[in-house]
């Protein structure tokens, strides 16, 4: 049996999922005073004892489960998307830190498709600040694109890697502007923890505390004041009252199931968990899933095209040495009237491991790279460099999580995920392939590998101020049940051109905000 500090009471918050989201909210909450319960379907890492420098043991710190998938263009599942564990995907992720611009919350205003956020850049402008000032992300001196310049917190990290100097060079030549990139990473000791040392694993989980991860920076602080924390438990169900309102969640640890009573439920489950408990929640009251009076739930799914482009040049590049990300263009991020496309997209200088790199090359464009020339290339591994596409995908209600028939471990029907790209964003990905192509051939490459690839899984539960046409409002709030939040990912409207989490972080710092504010008033009657 665990032991619980809350068990059979009920508690002012309950939050499902302890990652970019939920660990900013178990903070924000619990240091207002209220009492906070997070969950997590995985472990409690300690990165010292739990992290290794070693691509193929830390592929862990993803989502396993399985996963169907369906659709044109089906989705890889797994590390790559989702994380598990305390920390969430924070705890694997490549720590690029963008704003998204004022134009990401105005699609349909400006270009005519997809839908308008309920919210605009300067209702998000000062949680940026804020959440970037407490982790200390370091940037440089003037970003050139987008609504904020800078200065940020920390200065830009240095040296950078021989792959973001091979882009810079490139894009020098071609006219294209480019940067340092910002980072969720330290450039200088800060709270105890140590400056950057390059050691490049960022994706397997920072032993050392440089990168930022809510497991090493929100959930101690949540913990310290008076929050509580457990690992390894499953939330099957939202449980719901006769009065329409939620009144807590039911978990499974170690094959027992649990339940944990409060007075407001948080989902920051993330995008395929989210939905997927919403609709395994339904009941006789709301018979299609929770929150789903719109028939939203679980709808217009995004990501972003992530097709790499590697070339390979005369000097070693040694895609191993440094942090994955330290350089970036946005110079496509906008529509163009000249393209046949609107939106647009980032690129960045993206290092790879080994492992990776091998993985990416056997699922090139054109067919698998097996064999005599698969073997050849690894063996000319340090020679090659490499570029990474952020693309903007436009939401399509069509791609979408579901439920089937089959059940998991826990009894929980098996999420299938459906993604299929449209006409505009296979000619997006045409064109920064073309970019890509370039850019590394002006810097002295031939290019030899197209991999495509897909990151950052964003949509589901979208926002917005038509109860019948999305499933929260701009403070993820359902507009069904008052008590009742969702706050990842999922509420995304769309999905951008750059990196998604100082924007869900954000949200999250505005959503806490918001429920301190409504908490005082006791006013949790309706959806506002």
């Amino acid at each position: 049996m665990m032991k619980r500090r809350y068990e059979g009471e009920e508690v002012d918050v309950v939050i499902v999922g302890a990652g970019a989201a939920g660990g900013v909210l178990a903070k924000e909450l619990s240091e207002a005073g209220m009492s906070v319960v997070i969950l997590d379907a995985g472990p409690f890492r300690d990165p010292q004892k739990d992290f290794a420098s070693d691509e193929l043991s830390m592929k862990n710190l993803g989502w396993q489960d399985t996963r169907i998938v369906d659709g044109s263009d089906p989705l890889q599942m797994g590390n790559n998307n989702s994380g598990r564990g305390i920390g969430g995907g924070t705890t694997h992720f490549t720590a690029v830190f963008l704003r998204f611009h004022q134009a990401d919350f105005k699609v349909k205003s400006m270009d005519g498709v997809a839908d308008d956020w309920p919210i605009d850049y300067e209702d998000l402008a000062p949680y940026y600040a804020r959440i970037e000032k407490e982790i200390a992300v370091s940037g440089p001196k003037h970003f050139p694109w987008g609504d904020f310049h800078g200065p940020y917190p920390y200065p830009e990290r240095e040296p950078l890697s021989p792959n973001a100097y091979m882009f810079m060079n490139g894009c020098e030549k071609l006219g294209i502007r480019s940067s340092v990139a910002p980072l969720a990473i330290l450039s200088a000791p800060f709270e105890g923890r140590p400056p950057c040392i390059n050691r490049g694993f960022c994706n397997q989980g920072c032993m050392p505390d440089a990168k930022f991860s809510t497991l090493i920076v929100h959930i101690p602080k949540a913990i310290k004041a008076g929050a509580e924390v457990l690992a390894d438990c499953m939330v099957t169900q939202v449980l719901m009252g006769k009065d329409g309102r939620a009144k807590g969640v039911t978990f499974v640890h170690n094959g027992l199931t649990y339940e944990q009573k409060a007075k407001l439920v948080i989902l920051s489950a993330f995008v395929v968990e989210t939905p997927r408990l919403l609709l395994n929640s339904a009941n006789a009251q709301f018979a299609d899933g929770l929150a789903n009076s719109s028939g939203w739930v679980g709808k217009s799914i995004m990501v972003h095209s992530s097709q790499d482009v590697y070339a390979k040049f005369d000097e070693e590049i040694k895609l191993y040495k440094g942090t994955p990300v330290l350089a970036t263009t946005q110079d496509f991020y906008r529509t163009d009237s000249h393209n046949n496309f609107v939106r647009g997209y980032t690129l960045h200088a993206h290092g790879a491991r080994p492992v990776s790199f091998a993985n990416g090359i056997s699922k090139a464009k054109g067919g698998p790279i097996w064999g005599e020339r698969f073997r050849e290339t690894l063996l000319d591994y340090n020679y090659y460099g490499r570029v990474t596409l952020v693309g903007e995908v436009l939401p399509n209600k069509a791609n979408e999580v579901t439920l089937v028939d089959e059940k998991d471990e826990y009894g929980l029907p098996r999420a299938k995920v459906t993604f299929s790209y449209g006409d505009n964003d296979r000619k997006l990905i045409d064109h920064a392939v073309g970019k890509m192509s370039a850019i590394l051939e002006a810097a002295g490459g031939k290019v030899e590998f197209v991999i495509p690839d897909t990151a950052h899984m964003m949509g589901g539960c979208r926002m917005g101020e038509d109860s019948a046409s999305s499933v929260v409002n701009s403070y993820g709030q359902t507009h069904d049940i008052p008590n009742l939040f969702v706050c990842d990912a999922s509420i995304f409207v769309t999905s951008g051109a750059g990196n998604p989490t100082n924007t869900v972080m954000s949200l999250a710092l505005r959503t806490a905000d918001y429920i301190k504010e409504k908490a005082k008033k006791l006013e949790w009657a309706r959806p506002v």
